[in-house]
């Protein structure tokens, strides 16, 4: 061969070797940027199901610590009805006991021909018994009604507090982290194709 076939010969070959390099390494260029495109997308993608669940992980716990608080408030006042009953019942039986008392000291004291005085003592004495047996109960009430108000009031502050810790901030999609993350796939396949190359 003569030295300019020779010549052409290796320029054509350089030529064909130079555009098989540049091939690869467009090929690597795109494979690289597919990789990391599609590590963007998955990964945003992956934060936006993660705070999807956990605003409705958060929904349902709050929803629950709502009935929680409802059922224990109802809980705190049918117990407090309860209780009234119980003081007013005591009261009206209370109330007749007495004036069956003073029924028969009344007739007691007209038998045996007691009158005046002593009868009208006697009777207030009983009045008077009736009284602090009805102020010592109905204070009782007041004061169970008093602690009823304030566990109501515990009860709604701790289930303020067990909201504040259920809804915590939902930790939002971050796409510059996405797209770094990313960028860092790509460059390191990118890498990585161009190491096997050489």
């Amino acid at each position: 061969m003569c030295p300019v076939t020779i010549g052409a010969a290796l320029t054509g070959s350089s030529a064909a070797a130079a555009g098989t390099a540049l091939y690869a390494s467009q090929l690597a260029t795109g494979a690289s940027v597919l990789m990391g495109g599609a590590q963007s997308i998955l990964s945003i993608q992956g934060q936006r199901q993660q705070a999807k669940a956990q605003g409705r992980a958060q929904a349902l716990q709050s929803r629950a610590e709502q009935t929680r608080l409802l059922q224990q408030q109802s809980a705190e006042r049918i117990n407090q009805r309860f209780q009234q009953e119980q003081v007013s019942n005591q009261i009206q039986k209370a109330s007749i006991k007495a004036a069956e008392a003073r029924a028969t000291a009344r007739t007691s004291a007209g038998e045996a021909g007691v009158a005046g005085n002593s009868v009208d003592a006697l009777d207030n004495d009983l009045l008077r018994k009736m009284g602090v047996f009805n102020y010592g109960i109905t204070r009782q009430l007041e004061q169970s009604n008093v602690a009823t108000d304030l566990r109501m009031q515990d009860n709604v502050l701790g289930s303020s507090q067990r909201q504040l810790a259920i809804n915590q901030p939902i930790k939002q999609p971050n796409y510059l982290e996405g797209i770094m993350s990313g960028a860092s796939t790509g460059l390191n396949a990118y890498g990585t194709l161009r190491k096997i190359k050489t």
